[in-house]
Formats: C-alpha cells, sequence, structure tokens
C-alpha cells in the first residue's frame, strides 16, 4: 500500500555554525504506513498578496510591484527557492530540519520583498514532490512519486530572516555595479587615499 503523506511546517530559526545565512525550517511528515525513507523536492514561495503592508513597505517594494494603486494586479507570489531533503526511515510520523540558505543580494526579488519588511510574518508556501520508498506487501522495496499538490503553509517572523542576516551583514548591504563603474569608484578611492568603500560613497554623496 502506497504510503499516503502529509506535510507540516511547525517551527523556523537560524541554522548556527552555517558557512552562509540560512533557515532552518522544522518539517512534520506524517504516514499513513511505515517508509524507508523520503527523497524530497521542496519549492518555497512568498504568498506576498497574504499579509498587509505599510507606507515604509510601499516606498521599498515599488521597483517589485509597482505603485500601490496597481497592487491588484502586479502583487504576485514569488518563488523562494528550491531545495532537497532526504527524510529518513519512520513509521507513523517524524519532525527533520529543511534547511534554507539566505541571499542578501538586493538584486534578487525574493531578497529584497524580505528586506523592505520591518515586522509582521512573511506568508510562506511550500510544495512538495519526489519519491517514497516502502515495503510492498511481499517485502520488497517499493517507490511512488509525490505529487506537487503536497504542500505545507507557514507565517515565518519577519524578525527571523533579519536576525539571520545581522548575524552575517551587521549594519551593512550589497551593491552590485558594472565593472566600468567599479574601476571608476576603486580609481576614486586610490586618488583621494580614503580607506573604505563607505569613506568613499560618502565622498561622493557629499
Amino acid at each position: 500500500m502506497i504510503p499516503e503523506l502529509s506535510f507540516a511546517v511547525v517551527d523556523a530559526a537560524r541554522l548556527e555554525y552555517a558557512a552562509v545565512p540560512t533557515l532552518r525550517f522544522t518539517l512534520r511528515v506524517t504516514s499513513s504506513a511505515p517508509v524507508r525513507s523520503l527523497l524530497l523536492d521542496a519549492q518555497v514561495q512568498i504568498a506576498a498578496r497574504r499579509r498587509a503592508y505599510d507606507t515604509d513597505a510601499h516606498d521599498r517594494l515599488f521597483e517589485l510591484f509597482g505603485a500601490p494603486a496597481d497592487w491588484g494586479t502586479t502583487l504576485r507570489t514569488l518563488l523562494w527557492t528550491r531545495t532537497t531533503l532526504v527524510v529518513p526511515p519512520f513509521s507513523e510520523e517524524t519532525e527533520v530540519e529543511l534547511p534554507v540558505a539566505c541571499s542578501y543580494d538586493l538584486e534578487v526579488a525574493a531578497s529584497r520583498y524580505l528586506d523592505a519588511l520591518q515586522d509582521g510574518t512573511v506568508p510562506l508556501e511550500f510544495l512538495f514532490s519526489g519519491s517514497v520508498f516502502y515495503g510492498g506487501e511481499d517485502g520488497r522495496l517499493q517507490t511512488a512519486r509525490l505529487s506537487w499538490e503536497s504542500e505545507a503553509e507557514y507565517a515565518l517572523p519577519v524578525r527571523v530572516w533579519r536576525e539571520t542576516m545581522e548575524r552575517y551583514f551587521r549594519g551593512t548591504a550589497w551593491l552590485r555595479l558594472r565593472k566600468e563603474s567599479f574601476d571608476r569608484l576603486s580609481a576614486y578611492k586610490s586618488r583621494n587615499a580614503l580607506a573604505t568603500w563607505d569613506d568613499a560613497v560618502e565622498a561622493l554623496l557629499g
């Protein structure tokens, strides 16, 4: 009998001692029959329509969604990431950690969205697919595919994401420049004997 699986995300926190900023989501999996292994493909989406936004967020999200007056048509779900996970054998229920690496590149739509929020929660949708391995009636190993209809929702506290970014990039942000612009900025920094990139930008802004 093919196991019937259901999924729930029950917690989220920063993954300690990771080489890159990473969130760990606690995933609870329940099954109608013993599972020998589960190869899980997870797609994480930001359901942007499912929360309210203040005036500051309107301004910071303009480049993503345009003017708030148009959000009825432009506000959309954003793909955050795709990842895979191997779930070890279990009988009825198990909890595993699903790690999600976080980028602070504000050219990436998901990162720009998350950075625009100051408080509240981020409405997330988890879509699951993959392969489940189980024992047949004769004891032999069987496998079956999971469809993308398996899903779960989770309200990620904004503070968890912001604390994770602050842990790795305390008080800083990334800015991508064309190579020509970077070379000109580097030359300006050298000519004026400026110690840091911040000093160079401040001098130009001043």
